[in-house]
């Protein structure tokens, strides 16, 4: 059953149009045109509970304006929303007791105290049971290493160990619904990793329900199953990441090392003409294919009997390519 279900959800802004200048200034005071822009542009989605769903989009496309509505900060223009048996801009102190919140670029820790001291007052707040803060500390601690953190004011930390305790925070009082906007910007790739390990772990067991948006496309596909990509305010997909391959025929490449330079006439092998060999250099040729059509196993098989082979490198369609297909179409027909 979703946990998460939105209908129609649409949020309009309206802009005024202002004139440069003295006279122009006089002007705005009396005249003022303005235009409506659809952040979020009727949309409608459900997530179930325990999925970890990613929600992609380039700037301005209208994910940030989605989660804040989802959070109850901002009021739909239509449509509705239910998560986690609330309507959240009209339940908000119920419904805040049930979710998580991670923005990348801001926390919700104090800044110039202790991070245990942050997560004594979230324990005041939520009202978490001794035990339970207790455990939940250990389980972070173990993960995320936090424990040589804790007695360190917010201000000293550095990026990438200020996310770590701004999860542990989100994650404290064992929320059912967690929203993640760019949990891993500015971070290197340790840190990154690390991250992705709990939430991997968290998600696993506790079957938390999260909704993550990200420009780093490398977190989609280690973290989620199912995306969702928006455009223009537009919901342009909504599936899993293999139907969402399946569905532009995503190509795999596989690189060739020659021992020694060759002429040969690849159409003597007899594959269909879909694969596409691409010398490189004297050294270096790339078979490009269809995955579906044609196995790779037999494709290198027959390569390896054939020729000279020093080394190869198999590599699929990435899910940053595939995004960055869509946005050059305008969509996914």
């Amino acid at each position: 059953m979703p946990l998460i279900k939105v209908s129609g959800l649409t949020k309009v802004f309206k802009t005024y149009h202002r004139k440069e200048g003295v006279w122009g200034g006089i002007q705005n005071l009396f005249v003022r045109k303005s235009r409506e822009i659809r952040a979020v542009d009727n949309i409608t989605f459900s997530i179930n509970e325990g999925e970890m769903v990613g929600y992609i989009g380039a700037n301005g496309a209208g994910k940030s304006t989605t989660i804040k509505m989802l959070t109850g900060i901002l009021v739909p223009s239509h449509g509705t929303i239910e998560a986690n048996g609330f309507i959240p801009y009209r339940d908000r102190h119920r419904y805040t007791q049930g979710i998580g919140v991670v923005f990348g670029q801001r926390t919700q820790l104090w800044w110039d105290i202790a991070v245990v001291e942050s997560f004594q007052l979230l324990k005041r707040i939520y009202q978490i049971p001794e035990r339970k803060f207790q455990e939940q500390l250990e389980t972070f601690n173990s993960v995320l290493d936090l424990k040589p953190l804790l007695g360190v004011p917010v201000r000293k930390l550095s990026l990438g160990q200020r996310m770590r305790c701004d999860l542990a925070a989100a994650f404290l009082h064992n929320p059912k619904i967690v929203f993640l906007d760019e949990p891993t910007i500015g971070l290197d790739l340790v840190a990154k990793e690390n991250i992705r390990q709990f939430l991997k772990r968290i998600n696993h067991e506790l079957k938390v329900t999260v909704l993550l948006t990200t420009h780093d496309l490398s977190d989609i596909e280690e973290l989620c199953q199912r995306v969702m990509i928006i455009d223009g305010g537009r919901l342009l997909f909504d599936g899993t990441l293999e139907s969402l391959r399946k569905r532009f025929e995503c190509k795999s490449q596989v690189l060739f090392e020659l021992r020694e330079p060759t002429k040969f006439k690849f159409d003597s092998l007899g594959f269909p003409s879909s694969v596409d060999f691409r010398e490189i250099d004297p050294l270096h040729f790339q078979a490009v294919f269809n995955k579906e059509k044609v196995s790779s196993a037999e494709l290198i098989k027959t390569i390896v009997n054939s020729l000279s082979v020093r080394d190869i490198a198999l590599d699929d369609t990435t899910i940053e390519e595939i995004v960055r297909e869509i946005y050059t179409r305008g969509g996914i027909e």
